[in-house]
Order: structure tokens, then C-alpha cells, then sequence
């Protein structure tokens, strides 16, 4: 099966409206029926004000359908520590999800800044 329990993603809301809120998910699946998955980790907002993505303190869980057309999914490293990411602005890259080690996942729906 190409989705399993014990993946990690990073999972982008679509959003539907120009000033909808902008939300991310970072997690791991812990029960999967098909492509309907509970995961079971972070969820990052972003704050205009502060011009980046801001964690939840709290773990929480979600299901997501991956198939459905208002999600981008990405499978990130399984030995990424989810208590690790965070979001960052590199002036060369632009927005990223990493973990100040291996993991740097490009979030760029906003463009480099000048």
C-alpha cells in the first residue's frame, strides 16, 4: 500500500478565498482506511502581523481524506522530529518548514520577499 501508518507528512490547506486563514498540518499517520487518514501531530497558522507560520502548542489530530483536491501533501523524512519544525524565512529560498537539521521542506506560496 502506498499510504501506511507511520508516515510522516506535511499537509498545506488550500485555501478557497483570498483572505481565508492559512493553515498547515505537520504529522504522522497513525491509522489509515485507504487515503482517509488520522494523523495525529502539529498544525501551523500563519500570522500576517509576524510574516510566518506560527505552531499550535498543542498535538493535535485531524482526518484527511489525501485524495480530496484541497490539500498538497507532502511524505517527509521518517526521522524527522515532529517537536522540532518549525517555519523560517531564508532571504535565498524564501518560506521553510525545517527542523535545523536535515529536514527543509520549501513553503513558497507567497514568493521571495525583497
Amino acid at each position: 500500500m502506498l499510504i501506511e501508518e507511520g508516515t510522516k507528512l506535511h499537509v498545506i490547506y488550500r485555501a478557497l478565498y483570498e483572505k481565508s486563514t492559512r493553515r498547515h498540518f505537520l504529522g504522522e499517520i497513525i491509522k489509515c482506511d485507504g487515503v482517509v487518514c488520522l494523523l495525529q501531530g502539529y498544525e501551523f497558522v500563519y500570522d500576517p502581523k509576524l510574516e510566518t507560520y506560527q505552531r499550535k502548542p498543542e498535538r493535535r489530530r485531524t482526518i484527511i481524506d489525501l485524495a480530496e483536491s484541497g490539500y498538497v501533501v507532502n511524505i517527509i523524512d521518517p526521522n524527522v522530529k515532529l517537536d522540532d519544525v518549525s517555519y523560517k524565512y531564508s532571504r535565498e529560498t524564501g518560506m521553510v518548514a525545517t527542523d535545523g537539521k536535515s529536514f527543509s521542506l520549501g513553503i513558497n506560496e507567497f514568493g521571495l520577499r525583497n
